[in-house]
């Protein structure tokens, strides 16, 4: 969790049962006036509803060929992952939505529309990347990684920062188009939120990942 400011953002772990908790104690502890997810319209709209939308084959109009393959392949794992801790991925966007309900706090959706950020992957993305993403997938059943964590908690901020240092390096595309265009993004709309309402407490929830770079950025005000 970090401060600057009227806002605290708190990094999360989509599958983390840790992150839920954090979520919840933070923001019945602050009592925001605005709530701000790492959320786009379309994936509020469903986490918010209680029907799940699966991928159609229709959706690789929208997303491109790579974008959507990356976008299934994501969603697998994810969701695996997710049963084998017993968390549902986004369960603490669910909480603070639910939470924010309960306290009458406004939500704030501060993440790029994902058909573009699947758009740009897809036009972007090298197959090359592309199979060496599968192939570190499928080596990830077989092999023992470097980086050890557990799961069910938030990666500490050296895990973070050598995770995001192997992305850079074997997926430029990946790194560039997931999380420093979004981090900026995110950024953005996050300074104008604590610009345009300096007086209201502002929670805003992200993944870990993207927390240091968007305080950092928030931080540099004229370069956001």
């Amino acid at each position: 969790m970090q401060k600057y400011k009227n806002l605290t953002i708190i990094g999360t772990s989509h599958i983390a049962i840790e992150s839920i908790r954090e979520v919840e104690k933070q923001i019945l502890k602050i009592k925001p006036s605005i709530i701000a997810l790492e959320l786009d319209r379309k994936r509020f709209q469903s986490l918010a509803s209680k029907k799940t939308r699966k991928l159609k084959i229709a959706d690789i109009k929208r997303f491109g060929l790579k974008g959507w393959l990356f976008n299934l392949i994501g969603s697998w794992i994810e969701k695996k992952l997710g049963k084998i801790i017993g968390v549902a991925p986004g369960s603490e966007m669910k909480k603070a939505i639910s939470l924010a309900k309960k306290l009458r706090s406004d939500i704030a959706l501060i993440d790029q529309d994902i058909t573009i950020t699947l758009k740009k992957l897809s036009k972007r993305l090298t197959w090359k990347e592309k199979f060496r993403f599968i192939a570190d997938i499928f080596k990830s059943f077989f092999i023992k990684g470097e980086i050890k964590f557990d799961l069910r908690k938030v990666p500490s901020e050296k895990i973070i920062d050598e995770l995001t240092q192997k992305v850079k390096e074997r997926y430029p595309t990946f790194y560039k188009t997931l999380i420093k265009e979004r981090n900026l993004f995110m950024a953005k709309a996050l300074y104008n939120l604590i610009t345009k309402y300096p007086n209201k407490q502002i929670i805003a929830i992200v993944g870990a990942g993207h927390t240091p770079a968007i305080i950092n950025l928030i931080k540099k005000q004229k370069g956001v």
